[in-house]
Parts: structure tokens; sequence; C-alpha cells
């Protein structure tokens, strides 16, 4: 299948990659029909999703059953009023509907609005009329019913809602009734072009409310570097990315790429996460490749993998937030497998990462993805040479490289603002030491200002995840009169540490930071917490942080 997108399909070093990557781009691409479609038509017993939950239960998919139900999620859909352009939000955490939906869309043109279940009717109400949003779809539980029914009569512009069960609502269809009483399905002469919006995330930035980053209907071939080369999948892969659906990594690491590939993708539809039931589902389930955020590997380093047969884990890669060297090193010692980082955004696909040739760096993302032009360059501009901080920055006098968003959607101020004079401006400061490999160093904003010197946070994280005591740990700037700022670590301690909590771990957590790093980067204060707070997605909420601080 991948064949068909790429010129060359394997690479044996980086000079290879960006002499040889070379991605074809059909007219009026559509995932739907070039890819899901197509591998029904081939192999229609291919594997294609491996659905599991935390009741026990388990549902195989082959390509075939994925293209029936697709085209009878599509023909119902149509029987809704939804077509090309339309706005569809798609609240399914990880129910196997979101797959079904989401093809279903694409092969109509309309454009998918994934989003998390954790919404509040206020978050709902800003989302409709943001995107003029024309149907929701969601899982059938109370909490989510409820939230949407009492959000929508300040929804002027949503027609329909629908429900996947197992609960249902007033004014909310049956979608399993409806699929099953669809007419057979017509594809639509003229479904989409290239430069159709096919999906749309809402992303929250640290001030003001969410943008909407658009993505064009080309957006899926740019993820088939993420898929075919960082993951390093094939065909006979049974592959699992631990994210929810209303989540941006999860097309990443649960759809585009992975089925480019062929892989047949495993997803454990679960309420609350615990590291024994990772373990045990790549036990029983015999998954050959994971891709997770940082905090799950920290979690699961703390587990007696010994309880668990992991002999069929042949690959695993890191997404989301930076990776902490003692995180890699404690993880290749009890399974001999390199966690292999990556770095992008809801704005990008890879744009960063670690790639089955290279060796990796533990804590660096890794060499750019050729398919991205990118750069370092300070306040004024300036390309840095190694060794100097720098915002990550994304080069596009050329043109728009594929995987690239289209823009902020309805926000054209925002657009110019992130992305003018032929750059994309990631808003993450990062440096590369003189073989290339880059290194995070924090948010533009999360950077703190101390006596004259620039600190990064994930330089001192990194320290103090050194130490026993230490599971997780959070480093922002609080306001000082004499340094402008001081550092703070915001800190969960490891079981056996708890009881310890107190002014000597204090101190002797600020000497261990002194010893491992430069002393200057110690954080004067320490905050021991139960939890760090976090996005869906498992990133750390720094911000979150500064605020209550602040408070």
């Amino acid at each position: 299948m991948v064949e068909r997108f790429l010129e060359q399909t394997s690479f044996t070093s980086q000079e290879d990659f960006i002499r040889n990557l070379k991605i074809r781009v059909p007219e009026n691409f559509n995932f739907g029909y070039d890819v899901v479609d197509a591998w029904a038509a081939e192999q229609p017993n291919k594997k294609a999703l491996l659905w599991t939950n935390d009741k026990g239960e388990a549902r195989q998919f082959t390509f075939a059953d994925m293209k029936r139900y697709t085209d009878m999620t599509a023909s119902y859909f149509q029987s809704l009023g939804i077509g090309r352009g339309d706005m569809v939000m798609l609240i399914l955490k990880r129910r196997y509907e979101f797959w079904f939906s989401i093809i279903a869309l694409h092969k109509l043109g309309a454009t998918v609005i994934p989003a998390t279940h954790l919404l509040t009717k206020k978050d709902i109400v800003y989302r409709c009329n943001a995107a003029d949003i024309k149907a929701i779809v969601a899982a059938g539980e109370k909490v989510i019913l409820d939230h949407i029914a009492e959000a929508m009569p300040q929804c002027p512009t949503v027609e329909r809602l629908v429900s996947v069960g197992p609960e249902t609502a007033e004014g909310f269809d049956d979608f399993h009734r409806g699929i099953e009483q669809a007419a057979p399905f017509e594809r639509p002469k003229h479904a989409n072009t290239n430069d159709d919006i096919s999906l749309m995330y809402f992303t929250s930035g640290t001030t003001g409310e969410p943008k909407m980053v658009a993505h064009d209907f080309t957006y899926p071939l740019g993820h088939i570097v993420t898929g075919c080369v960082w993951h390093n999948l094939t065909e006979e892969s049974l592959h699992l990315t631990i994210a929810d659906t209303g989540w941006g990594k999860a097309v990443w690491g649960k759809l585009y790429g992975q089925w480019f590939a062929g892989a047949n993708i495993f997803v454990y539809d679960h309420e609350k996460f615990t590291p024994h039931d990772i373990l045990q589902k790549i036990h029983d389930y015999r998954v050959t490749s994971l891709c997770a955020p940082p905090t799950i590997f920290r979690f699961l380093i703390h587990e007696d993998l010994t309880k668990y047969d992991l002999s069929s884990l042949q690959y695993c890669t890191i997404a989301g937030e930076a990776l902490n060297p003692t995180v890699f090193d404690t993880f290749k010692q009890l399974t001999g497998i390199s966690l292999m980082e990556g770095f992008g955004q809801t704005e990008t696909t890879l744009t960063i990462a670690t790639m089955p040739w290279m060796k990796p760096k533990p804590g660096s993302m890794g060499l750019p993805n050729p398919q991205y032009d990118v750069d370092l360059i300070d306040a004024e501009g300036r390309s840095v040479e190694a060794g100097e901080q720098g915002q990550i920055v994304i080069r596009t006098t050329n043109g728009k490289p594929l995987g690239l968003f289209k823009e902020y959607y309805r926000d054209a101020e925002r657009t110019r603002e992130a992305w003018h004079d032929g750059i994309y401006y990631t808003g993450d400061v990062a440096w590369k030491d003189e073989d290339g490999y880059f290194w995070f160093v924090g948010r533009a904003d999360d950077v703190i200002k101390s006596s004259g010197y620039r600190i990064g946070p994930f330089e001192v994280e990194s320290a103090l995840m050194t130490h026993p005591a230490v599971v997780e740990c959070a480093i922002t700037g609080v306001p000082d009169e004499i340094r402008g700022q001081v550092v703070k670590a915001t800190v969960v301690l490891a079981k056996e540490y708890r009881d310890r909590a107190g002014d000597e771990l204090v101190k002797e957590l600020q000497n261990h930071v002194k010893r491992v790093t430069a002393p200057y980067k110690y954080p004067r204060v320490i905050e021991f917490v139960d939890e760090l707070p976090k996005t869906i997605s498992g990133k750390i909420r720094r911000v979150e942080i500064r605020q209550n601080d602040r408070k």
C-alpha cells in the first residue's frame, strides 16, 4: 500500500532519508477511499483494528469490515443531511465507533472535529458556535449526553445529535439502529479537493479561547513517516498508542500512519489508567509496538515488569513531552528496548524524531524529519549555533509542507502571529548539539529567567528525576523581588518516601540537583503533591501550577 505514495519505502541512514524521502500526493486524495477501501479490495481479510475494553470484551475488525461499516455509517450520515464541508464533532472516547465515524465523514468530504469527553456545557457551546457545528456523535454515557443536551439551547447550528450507546436520551438518534437501516452507500461524485478541511482540533493556548487548528485532506499523507518510519511498523505489527480519540495523538498513532503501513491497530477502551492493565494487555494480546507519552512510561518503570511476558514487544516510541534520560535508561535496563523520541504539534505531523537507523541520545528528540525545513532561531531571527537556545521554526518559503496545518480557522490574526514571512513559529525552545540532535528546553512561555540566567524546566526536571524519591515533577518559575523569578519544583514522591516529605527531604533534593546540574538551577521552592495537573493527553499543565501560585 505505502508503495503507492512513497518513491522509496525504506531508509538506512539520515542521509538516505533526506535525499530520498518523496511522498506522492494524488489529486483529490481521500484516506477513506484511497487507503481503507484499497486495503479492503486487495486484502479483505487483513486485520485492521483489534478493539478491547476494561470489561473483558474484544472485537477484531478486518479491512473488509472497516469498509462495510464505514460505508454504512457514511450512508446513515447522508440520511441525516451531512455532506461535504459540514462540521461534525465526535465525542467518542476510545469506542470503535470513532473509527467508523471519522472514515465515514472523510468519505463524505465533511470536517471531523474530535473532542474530549471532559467538555463541559460551556466548552460545547463555544465549539458549536465557533465552528458552526452541524451534528454531534457521542458516547452514550449520561454525563456526556447531559452536557450536550444542556448546551443545545445555545447552539443554533446543531441539527442532529447521535448516541452510539449504551445509553441514549431525548433528542438523540440511535447510531447502531441508524447504520443497520441505512441504504446502500453511494459515493459522492466530488467528495473533496486536497485543499478542503478534513480535520479540525480545538487546542488551548495559555491565554484566550482555544484555537481551531484546521488540516486539509492531504494531512494523513504527512503521517506516512509517523507510522511507516518512526513507529517502524510492518503489516505484521500490532500497534498500541495510548491516547484518547479527543486528542490529536490519536490520529498520529491510532489511524493514518498505521493503516498506511498495514498494521493492526490495538485499542484498549478503558476508564482509568493503571500501569498493570496496560502491561497485562501487552502480555495477553502480544502487542508488538507501543507509543505513549512520558507520563505512561514513568509509571510503567515503577511496576514489577517480571510479572508480565513482554517478549512480543519489539519497538517503543514516545512523544507528548520531552523524555527524562532516567526514564529512558531504566526502561532500557528493564526491557532491553530503547525509547525512540519524537516531537510535533497539533499543527504538524512528526517534525523531529529519533528514527530506527539512529542511535538514540537519551533526552534528545533526534533529528528533523526532512518533510519539514526545521530551524532554530533567536529573537532577532538568526539561526543559532550548536549549543545555543532558539525557537523551533518551520520555514515555508518553498510552500506549505505536507502535514502542516492549513490555518487557525476563522482567525486570520492568530494565523499571522504564528505563521508569517515564510516561517511557522512553534513556540517551543530547544538547542542542538554538534551532531545536529535537538534537545527540548520548554515552551517559550515556560522558560524561567532568574538572576540573568535562562533556565529550561526540562533540564531541572531531568536532574530531579534521577533521585529515587521522585516519580514525577514539574518545574515552574515563581516571582521574586530580587532575582525576578526563582525555580520551583512541584514533586510527586515515590510511595516509600511519602512519609519523609518535609524540610530534610527538600534540602536533600536541592543538593541533589546542585550535584547533577549547574548549581544556579536548583529549585529554591519545593512543593510535595499527590498528583500533577495534566491535560487529557498526559502533558503536565505547568500553566495551571503557575496560576495556582499566583492565587
